[in-house]
């Protein structure tokens, strides 16, 4: 007879929840149904099957995004650790770690715990951590996890001394793994100097709190479009890195079997693979941190990607792609060349531009047509979206029942309005569902 743990229950309902109702966008009129029987509903989201507005993952989009990122990492020499903040998706991050990613990224202790769920066990947090709570959190589940690898960030001694006093009240503890981060003038955390950095070495050596394992950075804010400018500053970034690591190096002072070099958000990302894997004395494993390839953009990352794409030159063939639709009513015409559609801040990103129309579908149609170029989304309120035209193109203006496509612009702040996405053929038709932990 086969007994069923609360660990496995949690597992499985960790993994594979009951949907139904009371989560936004599935629908009233259906039962509850477990995560991987979505697929089998035989729902169609233009056949109106679901509530609108609805956040959609289109699955060919998907796995060449995945396939796409996975070859060009294997191309330069270096690993992936994709940043799971992105999408926070269990079942994203094992199409990631089935691609081959190395391990994923996070951002909290909180996210930590997500990824090591969904089975996790190379692990970033590509940040600071400095509270006893998260610090007792990591030791938890490396305690609770079998070969669970956990690394973050330092950047002063202040930071350390906090570590320090932390372990000195838990003498049972592991070390901690850390890696320095460089940071830039202006910018978020990370030490600004070479000589900050390596006072900031010098005193983990000494250290039975944490040891060092890595050097890293972020290079995505100051990311511009132009090659020339961010090339000379992912260089002098690079620079930075490589004379920290090699320091490092030829002191001894990291304590590691193979030293960790990590950048790479999802802007740039091709100006720092080629220096993510230094010549030191030591075996060096360069790990790329990007996360918003897996779905990409119709904005923002669409046109740094386009760039990223010239720079390397059509043989390495299609670009990434956009996975992600948000789909909406259109609920009204109150006056001449505007309609109101039933999307709004709390369904769609908007940090970083508005939405972007990119179809439409009649009331009963199964497929969508392409928009005019003068359809634009001006502003958003909760709920609402506020569709304008030109003039010129009143005759193609859309009718209340219409249903709108919209693209986003950063996929991070549109994952995290919803708690699951179906994922659908290009046809629409609904043939998975993955779950969100935000």
């Amino acid at each position: 007879m086969t007994t069923t743990t609360m660990t496995d229950t949690a597992t499985t309902n960790f993994n594979d929840p009951l949907l139904g109702s009371n989560f936004k966008g599935y629908p009233r009129t259906q039962p509850p149904r477990l995560r991987s029987e979505v697929g089998a509903a035989g729902w169609n989201v233009l056949a109106g099957d679901l509530p609108l507005p609805l956040a959609i993952l289109k699955r060919e989009a998907l796995e060449h995004n995945l396939a796409w990122m996975q070859s060009r990492v294997r191309e330069w020499g270096i690993d992936l650790a994709p940043h799971g903040k992105t999408t926070m998706s269990p079942q994203l991050f094992q199409r990631q770690l089935d691609a081959g990613a190395w391990g994923l990224t996070f951002a909290t202790v909180t996210q930590l715990a997500v990824g090591v769920a969904a089975g996790a066990r190379r692990t970033l947090i590509a940040n600071q951590v400095v509270s006893d709570e998260d610090l007792a959190g990591i030791q938890m589940l490396l305690s609770a996890n079998a070969g669970l690898r956990v690394v973050f960030l330092v950047d002063s001694i202040a930071q350390l001394a906090l570590i320090e006093d932390w372990a000195r009240r838990h003498p049972a503890s592991v070390p901690f793994e850390v890696m320095i981060e460089i940071g830039v003038e202006g910018g978020r955390t990370g030490c600004r100097t070479h000589d900050e950095a390596i006072a900031v070495a010098s005193a983990l050596r000494t250290s039975s709190a944490a040891k060092l394992v890595g050097i890293e950075s972020y290079e995505g804010l100051n990311a511009t479009g132009s090659t020339e400018a961010d090339a000379a500053f992912a260089k002098a970034l690079m620079d930075r890195i490589e004379a920290v690591a090699r320091h490092c190096d030829a002191h001894q002072l990291f304590e590691a079997d193979e030293v960790l070099v990590s950048a790479g958000g999802s802007a740039i990302f091709d100006l720092v693979a080629g220096r993510l894997k230094p010549a030191l004395n030591s075996p060096v494993r360069g790990l790329l941190r990007s996360g918003c390839y897996v779905t990409h953009d119709h904005g923002f990352y669409k046109r740094m990607v386009n760039v990223v794409d010239e720079r390397m030159g059509c043989g390495c063939g299609e670009g990434l792609t956009p996975a992600m639709e948000v789909w909406a009513n259109v609920q009204s015409r109150p006056e001449p060349g505007l309609a109101i559609l039933s999307v709004g801040k709390r369904d769609i990103s908007f940090d970083m531009s508005m939405p972007i129309p990119i179809g439409r579908a009649a009331r009963g149609a199964l497929q969508p047509h392409a928009v005019p170029e003068s359809w634009r989304v001006t502003a958003l309120n909760d709920q609402h979206a506020y569709l304008r035209w030109d003039a010129a193109d009143e005759a193609l203006a859309p009718k209340v029942g219409d249903r709108v496509g919209l693209g986003i612009s950063h996929p991070c702040t549109t994952f995290d309005k919803w708690h699951w996405m179906p994922v659908v053929e290009n046809d629409y038709r609904v043939t998975d569902a993955v779950v969100i932990h935000f």
